[in-house]
């Protein structure tokens, strides 16, 4: 690092992505990215928009806002679109929070709302899950700080209801509630309906996922007209043209074909049974998962081991360092040729230690 470098950011420690191999052909179940390419609708649209780069695109998105606003049949004034659903977080941290009103969120979690909060010089707290990785809504009534949780939770997989997340809501009038639906379209329960209820919510929502845009970098935030008017204050003052016309376009037509995306959705829903199915056959322990992804460990290989057997063969998944979470790995879910290669290779390495 330089002698330039602000002192506060010395030590701070950033988000690891997923790794994004070069050079080789993996089968990649660690980043839970989409196993399927976009619409052709929103890819289509994208090269169409190409045209037009010459020019700046619209600061205030708005015909991809009145396409997500309608969609979800909310008004237009309580959308704000981001460049991808860490950017309406990272708002969110910036807007919200501040010294007398620190963040709070679980312990194991989406691992960038610690990186926000430490880049941000946000204070924050973290409630550790129960034992079994759900999350106790009681923990958060009435405390009176920001609230981020991530429903369905990652790397958990594991969610909570709409009637839990309204609780917290009443519980915390004089506080902002955001919740992360990441992973909503595989099995959770939106919040977005509570919006036009509780003007202390925050929905946000991504692309990347169930939409198979995850390079196109596309979010939003759903919430009060006065909550996304003051997210809109830090937009224009930080990043005015935040999303991209290609991928504004290929947003709007995404939408517009939300056939194409639920039935990638009950695919991917579909080989995530599968996969549980067979994982624990193998011996393997999990949770029911919500998500497009499942997070599993055996009680005689270590995490660490069986991510690097898998590696070894060609298939990349997620391994974290923590303790309370190392001997898991999470494994997102693929086709299901995808699937029977990994857990072919399972198999094998389940059988060695018998």
């Amino acid at each position: 690092m330089s002698k330039y470098l602000r002192p506060e950011f010395r030590d701070l420690d950033s988000y690891v992505p997923g790794e994004q191999p070069t050079g080789r052909s993996f089968i990649k179940l660690n980043t839970n990215e989409s196993p399927f390419p976009p619409s052709p609708k929103a890819t289509e649209a994208a090269a169409q928009a190409a045209s037009g780069l010459n020019l700046y695109c619209d600061p205030d998105n708005r015909e991809l806002t009145k396409t997500m606003a309608d969609y979800f049949g909310v008004p237009a004034e309580c959308v704000l679109m981001t460049n991808g659903s860490d950017e309406i977080l990272n708002f969110a941290f910036i807007t919200f929070c501040h010294s007398s009103c620190p963040a709070v969120f679980a312990d194991i979690t989406y691992g960038f709302y610690k990186v926000f909060a430490n880049v941000n010089g946000v204070p924050y707290e973290t409630i550790p899950l129960r034992s079994d990785m759900t999350l106790d809504y009681r923990d958060y009534l009435g405390i009176n700080k920001t609230i981020f949780i991530a429903n369905p939770n990652a790397p958990t997989g594991l969610a909570i209801s709409t009637g839990e997340v309204e609780e917290i809501l009443k519980s915390n009038p004089d506080n902002a509630v955001i919740i992360d639906e990441a992973y909503v379209d595989f099995g959770g329960e939106s919040c977005v309906p509570l919006t036009q209820k509780y003007d202390n919510l925050l929905v946000t929502q991504t692309f990347s996922k169930s939409r198979s845009m995850a390079g196109a970098r596309l979010g939003m935030g759903i919430g009060s007209k006065k909550l996304i008017a003051d997210l809109n204050t830090v937009k224009f003052s930080i990043n005015p043209y935040n999303v991209n016309s290609m991928t504004g376009a290929a947003g709007i037509a995404a939408i517009k074909d939300d056939e194409y995306t639920r039935r990638n959705c009950a695919v991917i829903t579909e080989n995530r049974e599968y996969t549980t199915e067979q994982l624990r056959k193998l011996g393997f322990e999990l949770n029911n998962s919500s998500t497009n992804f499942v997070f599993a460990k055996h009680p005689k290989i270590s995490g660490e081991d069986v991510y690097l057997r898998l590696r070894e063969k060609g298939i990349l998944v997620r391994h974290f360092t923590p303790d309370n979470i190392k001997d898991y790995n999470r494994i997102s879910i693929g086709t299901r040729e995808q699937m029977d290669a990994l857990i072919s290779v399972l198999r094998e390495i389940t059988e060695e230690i018998k």
